[in-house]
């Protein structure tokens, strides 16, 4: 699986690159934990350049929480919700995801954009609050590149690390590859059976 993903990177290139991430924030069960390490390893082979992967899978990120910033601004706070009670089963996003993420916004003003970047399971949806709350979009779109290209670098870089140590690991890298990619599959199946768009009070 290790060497079906990197292949993947490999032939798409940049372009793959960018479109992983950017699928990563609009289908969350892509993690970005993988796909970026995966092209820092890339990087050391030579295969792909450090800053056109940064710039690649940067651009793709902020394409997507660009989009979930711009479906909150058209559609308002409660016809989002009930498109999300609706439709969110296949994203695995419920409304309380929602609120999880508009109180990070609350608590952390401005800054949650650049800090919940970097924070798995609030990156996502981050974005959402910021569209509510008419946030202007220089400044979302600045506090987002930042911290998407802290989040990148530094996961990046850990593909480049493990790239030489490649012939230490390369003996269990495949099939830790392969459970982490099944656990995600399986927890995919399970959040999709047991979703609930809307948290019951009671």
């Amino acid at each position: 699986m290790f060497d079906w993903i990197t292949g993947l990177l490999e032939q798409g290139g940049y372009f793959a690159t960018a479109f992983l991430m950017w699928f990563e924030n609009i289908f969350p069960p892509v993690p970005s934990e993988l796909v970026m390490p995966l092209a820092g390893f890339l990087v050391y082979q030579g295969k792909l350049t450090l800053i056109g992967v940064l710039l690649a899978g940067t651009f793709g990120s902020l394409l997507g929480t660009w989009l979930w910033y711009l479906a909150a601004r058209k559609f308002g706070q409660e016809r989002l919700r009930r498109l999300v009670e609706k439709h969110g089963r296949w994203l695995t996003i419920s409304t309380d995801n929602l609120d999880r993420a508009s109180d990070w916004f609350e608590r952390h003003g401005r800054m949650a954009i650049l800090l919940g970047r970097m924070v798995p399971g609030v990156r996502t949806l981050i974005s959402v609050p910021a569209g509510l709350t008419g946030m202007k979009t220089a400044p979302f779109l600045l506090y987002s590149l930042i911290g998407t290209l802290i989040w990148n670098s530094g996961l990046t870089g850990l593909g480049y690390l493990l790239g030489s140590q490649y012939t230490r690991v390369a003996q269990w890298l495949n099939p830790v590859t392969n459970v982490l990619l099944a656990a995600l599959v399986l927890i995919y199946l399970y959040r999709l059976v047991t979703h609930k768009g809307a948290e019951k009070s009671g």
